[in-house]
């Protein structure tokens, strides 16, 4: 028998109306929000980090970055994604003058990164945002961060150009220096002259030293043959590349450093070609491509056969700025996951109520937690790197340390906030599948995974000893940090010193290779621990939020000592502790160091 429905009755059922009420089921995304303003941890600690006067001023630009973020930025992001760059090999007229199209949205998203932020040149010149001097690295690795939380592509022209102006300055002639580098840290985008570095080629990815580019000398300037391999922001009005002078010893001592312009003093365009742009997982915004160098017009940096280590100082910078982008967008994905949760309902209750899904978000919250910790430190050395010895070599090691541990748990944490969202965030429309694919790019970029810790054992530790300063600093902060339970103290004073006992002993190994990526992560955990237990002490004695002395304890628990369920007593503090910090009420000095006894 047919049962007719009524008219009305279809139309609540499936009109435009019924649809868009069946749609109220799904979760939001963090769209919309200003990511500075919810981010109570990053608000939170600046005041311990940066200078009062320089905070005071930044404020309102960090506040309108943040809305940035969660408004316009995000949609010129989203647009941006959408299209991206093409590469044209001839002009109209047959010319052989191939160019890049970019799509307006990206034109839109470097007017705010170089023009209104000026990111690229903040702490190259005063008068950025109005402060009157160059601002510390720290303030620079803060703007990252948060820029990251929307855009991901286009901080590495913004790196890039940061990183190639410093080159230029520190060892450009004056006749270079005259010629480039106003305009490379120019906010005017008609002026500005963008940068980039070219470094890997077929025969060398991590492996420099066994690049094959060859410059030859003419006159007052060399002339490059070869390719290049992988080259981000490959259109760039000038790079900074390595290159091997004829004659020149094999393997890195045997390198120099040059820059390249795109176009000569004549107007004509250099001697290269875009040979293709790259079709890769992630950062689909910037153009990556392969350069073939064919008589290029270069002029040398520095000395000769010091352009592997002048580079590789660079290196290190961007290192930090991979680990500033790791952990905005750890901070995206936490931001993602918690909207999700707490407005998401299943089998009648939200899902956040949910016991496992309440442990899930803390699996996202503690590694987005630790990276905020490691780079605020990382970036506060920085800030005096040049003029203080100690702080040079506690930026030696924490920046591959933060590298390292940082870039791989955002992949963690981006597919764990993709299966908080479930089956939308495998879903291009939403925010969660390009935060796992770019989240990809920071285990490679600028040395694998295997790199940097090695880096962090055979050279900073072992050649360097770095970890001897690190040591001295984290444990004068862990002394100076009163109101720390005593019990917890001892805890994370003898993590420590297992952490730096095992990277020493790795160090002085044979097998160093083999157990340097287990140093580099106990390092990471430990010291992130005890950096966050100082932070809640610091903020809980004046009367604040006191959370990341909890935050510590799951960290020196569950990811330094890997704790496994043996006793379920042994556990449970931790539904007290899972309550306190998804709760958006402050925890209070006493009620943290209960929970840090129980």
């Amino acid at each position: 028998m047919n049962i007719a429905v009524r008219p009305d009755a279809a139309s609540l059922l499936s009109g435009r109306a019924a649809t868009n009420k069946r749609s109220e089921h799904l979760a939001p995304t963090a769209k919309g929000l200003n990511f500075f303003e919810v981010d109570h941890s990053l608000r939170s600690l600046l005041p311990l980090y940066m200078d009062g006067p320089l905070l005071q001023h930044l404020t309102p630009h960090l506040s309108e970055l943040g809305a940035l973020g969660g408004g316009k930025l995000g949609e010129l992001s989203d647009a941006a994604e959408r299209h991206p760059p093409v590469l044209h090999y001839r002009d109209q007229f047959g010319r052989d003058e191939e160019w890049i199209e970019y799509h307006p949205s990206y034109r839109g998203m470097e007017e705010l990164g170089f023009g209104k932020f000026g990111m690229h040149a903040m702490t190259n010149r005063a008068g950025v945002m109005g402060w009157d001097a160059p601002m510390p690295e720290l303030a620079k690795f803060v703007f990252f961060y948060l820029f990251a939380q929307a855009e991901f592509g286009l901080l590495c022209p913004i790196s890039l150009a940061d990183c190639s102006s410093e080159l230029v300055r520190r060892y450009g002639s004056e006749e270079l220096k005259a010629k480039y580098l106003a305009d490379m840290i120019s906010q005017d985008l008609t002026q500005l002259k963008k940068s980039a570095q070219f470094m890997t080629e077929k025969a060398g990815g991590s492996d420099v030293g066994a690049n094959e580019l060859t410059a030859v000398r003419e006159g007052d300037h060399w002339r490059l043959y070869g390719e290049k391999w992988f080259c981000s922001h490959t259109d760039a009005d000038l790079a900074v590349l390595l290159a091997r002078p004829e004659g020149a010893p094999a393997g890195g001592r045997g390198l120099g450093l040059f820059l390249m312009p795109k176009t000569l003093d004549d107007g004509t365009r250099n001697a290269y070609r875009i040979a293709r742009l790259k079709d890769k997982l992630g950062s689909k915004t910037m153009a990556s491509g392969e350069i073939r160098f064919e008589g290029a017009i270069a002029y040398e940096l520095g000395q000769l056969d010091q352009g592997l280590k002048h580079m590789l100082g660079m290196v290190n910078t961007g290192r930090v700025s991979h680990a500033a982008r790791a952990a905005g967008m750890m901070r995206r994905c936490l931001n993602e996951a918690l909207q999700t949760a707490r407005h998401r309902n299943a089998f009648g209750k939200t899902i956040i109520e949910y016991p496992l899904l309440r442990r899930q978000l803390l699996k996202i919250m503690i590694p987005t937690e630790q990276a905020l910790s490691a780079v605020l430190y990382a970036s506060l050395a920085a800030n005096k790197a040049e003029t203080d010895k100690k702080s040079e070599m506690i930026l030696r090691i924490m920046t591959p340390i933060t590298k390292y541990r940082a870039c791989r748990d955002n992949v963690t944490v981006a597919g764990g906030a993709l299966e908080v969202r479930g089956g939308n965030g495998y879903i291009e429309d939403w925010p969660n599948a390009r935060l796992v694919r770019d989240a990809y790019l920071g285990v490679i970029w600028d040395g694998t995974s295997n790199i940097v810790s090695l880096d962090v054992i055979n050279r900073a530790i072992a050649k360097s000893g770095a970890d001897k300063h690190l040591r001295e600093d984290i444990s004068d902060r862990l002394a100076d940090a009163a109101g720390i339970p005593g019990q917890f103290r001892t805890r994370l004073e003898g993590g420590l010193a297992d952490a730096f006992d095992f990277a020493s002993q790795v160090a002085k190994s044979r097998q160093y290779e083999r157990f340097s990526r287990v140093a580099a992560g106990k390092l990471y955990h430990a010291l992130t621990a005890a950096l966050m237990a100082t932070e809640g002490r610091h903020l809980g004695m004046k009367g604040g939020d006191a959370r990341r002395m909890v935050m510590s304890r799951f960290v020196l628990e569950h990811r330094l000592h890997k704790s496994t369920p043996t006793q379920l007593t042994n556990f449970d503090w931790e539904e007290k502790a899972i309550d306190a910090l998804l709760s958006d009420d402050p925890i209070s000095m006493d009620d943290a160091s209960a929970l840090l006894v129980a």
